[in-house]
């Protein structure tokens, strides 16, 4: 299933690991396990934040997704289902064919 992760990392933590250079060796591991259809990076309500778009296809994932984040920023994460504009043309008929 399509999901999207938001991941806020926080401040202190994140400047740690770009001063000891383990960002872009964390965040480049969990593209490898991911393999995104999309990523974007800014701030978002103050703090550096990451949109990861990927296909969850067994919840076992979650901890492999998720306690790196956790134990190297200190991140909050949020995950949910998102659709691409294919799947809610393919719901919305689905909903006014039942009608």
């Amino acid at each position: 299933m399509r999901m999207m992760m938001k991941v806020q990392m926080d401040t202190a933590a994140t400047s740690r690991a770009i001063q000891e250079g383990r960002l872009p060796e964390v965040m480049q591991s969990i593209m490898a396990v991911l393999k995104p259809e999309a990523a974007y990076f800014g701030p978002d309500s103050g703090v550096r934040t990451a949109f990861i778009v990927f296909d969850m296809t067994d919840p076992a994932q979650l901890p492999s997704i998720s306690e790196p984040l956790f134990g190297e920023f200190n991140a909050r994460i949020e995950i949910f289902p998102v659709m691409d504009q294919d799947d809610l043309q393919r719901g919305l008929s689905e909903v006014a064919g039942s009608r």
